[in-house]
């Protein structure tokens, strides 16, 4: 006979008691889980104990991680290095408790503090901050969008080592009460800090094989509005184009992450509403299946769009630039890593957002970024950041909690007008990425061609690889670093592919690879095909100049004619190849705007040019124009 389970005080005293723990609800299950153990110091995610063999009778979980920012470095990204430390917990202690169990146990002590703070941005240098990025970054080309992080700080009042436990899992308690949608609502003590939150967003997620990302985007706030005005405002905000082409944006970027871990790629499902208590957001929700170790899942999914931005490698080095110091635990990643009943590696990851780090005295930061787009507001997305920030402040009682009742919201989400406008998006959206791409029928002329990719610090590279890859062909990729002469040999075809950046820029060490790439490949018969900055180069060796767009068309859907048909693709870019007087030089055929000259396609004899992606998910037909274009170049009529 089994024994019987701990009340809910006995299993909350039992897993306080280890060196680290944490106290999770897991999406809205009706169970919290408790964990707990000794802390493995480890430095990097390839380092974290491996899970094996088939799980004892209630142990679902073998490993608790928190991966602060700075890891991305892992990846080759740049990041600041503030110190904060890779937490991996040996789970010594577990638990899975009723919620209402867990809740009638859990403390309810009153929080005061010695400073309340504020943000230590103010609205006014955030928004001139926002203003400067979206002319001096996004406007350069430096990107689609970028998230920087404000930070709010406060001091709690009686909060040490003793105290401090008691009133973190009171803030836990309140959000377990008051907060709704989130993925995970949680409390862990790292053994040096305190993560209390409620995060709305799956970092990524493995189950028998499966992963699962859930990219979020576009925020609708809740605060003032009731019955018929909040329908229309929200009707209004999902026939918003900038937040449908900031959720686009990051749908794109987390399909490069899927297509690099999953060897069958991504498939696109939803959109969806996720509501929380102050905030309504828009999600995606996307799919694959891998061969790969969880914990490289984890190194590879380092970190999403949504809280970087995109290119994230470019991302990156903006946000070491722009925020001056290190992130800590926001944007990283907590995970729980374990086994199914038949032994197969599982884990469950949340993104660091909607979370309070709380020192050992009692210093509290919550940080909140803005994802920041070419036609950004810098106001609203200032408010955006308050906003976002609000639901884990609220649970410190640092401000008012938003009112309205939930079932409201929940009739909203299943309104008939609300669920056409949501789906009436994937009509702009390519097939190819939502449907299942396992089953598709590769191309018998190029079935077995090799391809190798020129990276130039975008992992839409990623994405062609998948596309290459469904056609029958066999791609490889090669940083823009790596480059040498002769490293195209023994390819079927070249690509010089995408990256940010300014493709006239002499002192630019990538845009001058780019330049001797493109020389090489126009100087043999070789075929080659140039997307986006690659694109842009190819017309700058043909002699076609390059210029500013009139419009930055950073993530971007619109209709080009291609070989006499219109065509709806997606565009990232500021610059752009412009034709005029004379025309393009002689055996060169361009495909161009009539009324700007820009470039939209160049063809030559051995040779084609894109400046949009067809990759992309913005690209409706990105698939067969793909398809059109390797067989003009590999199998010529």
């Amino acid at each position: 006979m089994d024994a019987p389970a701990p009340s809910a005080a006995a299993a909350l005293e039992q897993v306080l008691g280890q060196e680290a723990w944490a106290v999770v609800r897991l999406r809205d299950s009706e169970t919290v889980v408790l964990v707990g153990g000794r802390l493995a110091p480890t430095e990097r995610l390839a380092d974290i104990p491996a899970p094996g063999g088939v799980p004892e009778p209630g142990r679902r979980f073998d490993t608790l991680v928190a991966v602060p920012f700075r890891q991305v470095t892992e990846r080759g990204f740049e990041a600041r290095d503030d110190g904060t430390p890779l937490a991996v917990v040996r789970i010594e202690e577990q638990a899975e408790i009723p919620l209402r169990q867990l809740l009638a146990a859990l403390p309810d002590e009153e929080i005061a503090f010695t400073d309340r703070g504020g943000f230590e941005t103010s609205d006014d240098d955030y928004a001139a901050m926002v203003s400067r990025i979206i002319d001096e970054e996004i406007g350069n080309g430096e990107g689609a969008n970028l998230v920087v992080g404000r930070h709010y700080r406060a001091r709690l009042a009686d909060w040490d080592a003793r105290t401090g436990t008691g009133k973190a899992l009171t803030v836990l308690r309140r959000l377990l009460e008051q907060e709704r949608g989130a993925y995970w609502t949680y409390c862990f003590w790292t053994g040096d800090r305190f993560l209390i939150g409620a995060s709305p967003e799956r970092h990524v997620s493995v189950n028998a094989g499966e992963v699962r990302m859930n990219p979020i985007s576009g925020t609708f706030r809740l605060r003032g509005l009731e019955g018929a005005e909040r329908k229309q405002r929200l009707l209004e905000f999902l026939a918003d184009e900038k937040e449908i082409f900031e959720l686009f944006m990051v749908v794109d970027e987390e399909l490069k992450m899927m297509c690099d871990i999953c060897h069958e790629g991504g498939q696109v499902l939803g959109p969806f509403l996720k509501p929380m208590t102050h905030l309504v957001h828009t999600e995606y929700l996307l799919a694959g299946r891998t061969r790969a170790d969880v914990r490289d899942v984890l190194r590879d999914s380092m970190f999403a769009a949504t809280v970087t931005g995109a290119p994230v490698e470019n991302a990156c080095r903006l946000i070491a630039h722009y925020e001056p110091e290190g992130r800590g635990y926001y944007a990283g990643a907590l995970a729980l890593l374990g086994r199914d009943e038949q032994g197969a590696p599982v884990a469950d990851s949340p993104i660091i957002i909607r979370t309070a780090e709380v020192s050992r005295d009692g210093a509290l930061k919550v940080t909140a970024g803005a994802t920041l787009v070419r036609d950004s507001d810098p106001v609203s997305e200032t408010a955006e950041t308050a906003a976002k920030a609000a639901g884990i402040l609220s649970a410190f009682g640092l401000v008012d909690r938003a009112t309205g009742e939930p079932s409201q919201i929940a009739d909203l989400v299943l309104d008939e007008d609300v669920q056409i406008a949501l789906n009436a998006r994937n009509q702009r959206l390519a097939a190819f990425w939502l449907t299942d791409q396992s089953d598709a029928v590769p191309a018998a002329e190029l079935t077995g061609r090799s391809v190798a990719i020129l990276h130039g610090e975008d992992d839409f590279a990623n994405m062609l690889c998948h596309v290459f890859s469904v056609l029958g062909m066999e791609p490889t990729v090669v940083r823009h670093e790596d480059w040498t002469p002769g490293a195209f040999d023994g390819h079927d075809l070249a690509v010089l592919g995408p990256g940010p950046g300014d493709p006239r820029d002499d002192g630019s060490a990538k845009v001058r690879q780019y330049r001797a790439a493109a020389d090489e490949l126009l100087a043999s018969d070789r075929p080659f095909l140039a997307v986006c900055l690659g694109h842009q180069v190819l017309c700058d060796r043909l002699g076609i100049p390059l210029a500013y767009k009139d419009i930055v068309f950073q993530g971007t859907q619109s209709t080009v004619s291609l070989a006499g048909r219109d065509e709806p693709v997606g565009f990232y870019n500021t610059f752009v190849a412009r034709v005029g007087p004379p025309g393009p030089p002689d055996g060169v055929r361009v495909e161009a705007d009539p009324g700007t000259g820009d470039v939209h396609a160049v063809a030559g004899a051995h040779f084609r040019g894109v400046q949009f992606h067809a990759e992309s998910i913005l690209s409706q037909n990105g698939f067969a124009i793909l398809r059109r274009l390797l067989l003009e170049l590999l199998a010529p009529a």
